[in-house]
C-alpha cells in the first residue's frame, strides 16, 4: 500500500520485529476481536485529522520530514490495536493478577499487576504485545491507503501529485527493549561522581512516546541527522505537533517525551460536566468541521477534558527532552 519512491524504509522501521512465534501466542479470542476491526479507528480519544501547518520552528527539520511551509495542509492519524489489544491487555492483567496472588505480593490497584520478564506470563504477554503492537501498524497502514484514495476521488489527482507521503508512524503504550546508559547510584569517584554503564532494559512508555536523539541507530536513515520524529496529538478541535527526540531527553528519561495533552478531566466527569451540544457549537464556531458515530460521546474529549498542549510540549521543549518542529491547526476532525 506504500506509494512508489515513498518512505518505505520509514514505514518498515516502525514494526515490532517480526517472530512467527507472536501472533501464536494470541488468544482465539483476541483474534477474533481484531478481526473485523482492521481499518478502522475505534472510539475514545482516537481520531484522523485533517490539519494545516500554523507555525514552523524549525524549518530545516521540517524540510527534511517534507514539512514546506505555513499553510501546508497534512492528515494526523491516532489509532492502535483496537478491540485485539484491548483483550490482550485484559487477559494479561487477569493472568497476572493470579500470579500476584499466588505468590502473595499485594496491588493497590490490579492494573499495576505485573510479571517477571523471564516468566512465562511475563514472555507470552510481551509475545501478544508485540503481535497487537504490528496490528496496530497495519491498522493505520490502511487507514492511510483509504484517506489517500479519499484524496484521490475528491480532488481528482493521484497522491503522488499531491506529495501525501508519510511522515513518520510511531507507537506508543508499548514495552520495548532498549540499550541505555544508566547509573547504578554509586559514587565511583569521578568528576560527575556516577558510575554508568550501557544496560539492556525493557522500557515501558505508558502515556509517552519515544523520541530518540540524532544519529541513534535506531532512527531510520532520512531522520538521522534532526532525531526521531514525535507525533504529539492535541485534545479535539486544539492545535497538534511535531518534536523530534534529543541528547538531552536520551539521558534523563530513556528517550522519551509526551504523548499528548493528558486528561485533566476524567471520562466520566467530562460527560457530566459538559454539553455536547455546546463543544459541537464551539467547533462550528472555530470553523473545523467534525464527523462522530455518537454527537453526545465528544464531552469525552472536548478541550476542557485535557490540559493546555501548548503547556505541556512547552515544558518537554524548555526541560530540553524533546525540540518543537512544526504546529498544526485541526480544520477537519473524523472520530470513531
Amino acid at each position: 500500500m506504500a506509494m512508489p519512491g515513498h518512505r518505505t524504509k520509514i514505514i518498515a522501521k516502525k514494526m515490532v520485529e517480526w517472530k512467527l512465534q507472536y501472533p501464536k501466542k494470541c488468544l482465539k479470542e483476541q483474534k477474533k476481536r481484531g478481526l473485523n476491526q482492521l481499518g478502522t479507528l475505534g472510539g475514545g480519544n482516537h481520531y484522523a485529522e485533517v490539519q494545516v501547518v500554523e507555525e514552523v520552528y524549525d524549518e530545516h527539520a521540517a524540510r527534511i520530514m517534507g514539512i514546506q511551509n505555513i499553510g501546508q495542509v497534512c492528515i494526523m492519524i491516532h489509532t492502535g490495536s483496537r478491540g485485539l489489544g484491548h483483550q490482550v491487555a485484559t487477559d494479561a492483567i487477569k493472568t497476572m493478577e493470579k500470579k500476584m496472588k499466588k505468590n502473595k505480593i499485594p496491588l493497590n490497584d490490579r492494573q499495576l499487576c505485573c510479571a517477571r520478564i523471564k516468566s512465562k506470563e511475563g514472555q507470552d504477554y510481551l509475545a501478544a504485545m508485540s503481535a497487537a503492537a504490528n496490528y496496530a501498524w497495519v491498522n493505520r497502514s490502511c487507514i492511510t491507503y483509504l484517506t489517500r484514495k479519499v484524496f484521490e476521488q475528491m480532488f481528482e489527482k493521484t497522491a503522488e501529485e499531491m506529495d501525501m507521503e508519510l511522515v513518520y508512524d510511531v507507537c506508543h503504550n508499548v514495552a520495548k527493549i532498549e540499550k541505555h546508559i544508566v547509573s547504578d547510584g554509586k559514587d565511583d569517584g569521578s568528576k560527575d561522581g556516577k558510575n554508568v554503564q550501557e544496560k539492556t532494559l525493557l522500557v515501558h512508555r505508558k502515556g509517552s512516546t519515544r523520541a530518540f536523539p540524532p544519529n541513534h541507530p535506531s532512527i531510520p536513515k532520512d531522520y538521522q541527522s534532526i532525531g526521531q520524529p514525535a507525533l504529539i496529538g492535541g485534545s479535539m478541535g486544539t492545535c497538534s505537533y511535531v518534536l523530534v527526540g534529543t541528547n538531552t531527553g536520551m539521558e534523563n528519561t530513556f528517550g522519551s517525551t509526551c504523548h499528548g495533552a493528558g486528561r485533566a478531566l476524567s471520562r466520566n466527569a467530562s460527560r457530566k460536566r459538559l454539553k455536547h451540544t455546546e463543544v459541537l457549537q464551539h467547533l462550528k464556531d472555530k470553523n473545523i468541521s467534525i464527523r462522530v458515530t455518537n454527537p453526545k460521546l465528544v464531552t469525552e474529549e472536548a478541550p476542557e477534558s485535557y490540559k493546555d498542549v501548548s503547556n505541556v510540549v512547552d515544558t518537554c521543549h524548555d526541560a530540553g527532552i524533546s525540540r518543537k518542529v512544526v504546529k498544526l491547526r485541526p480544520i477537519a476532525v473524523v472520530k470513531g
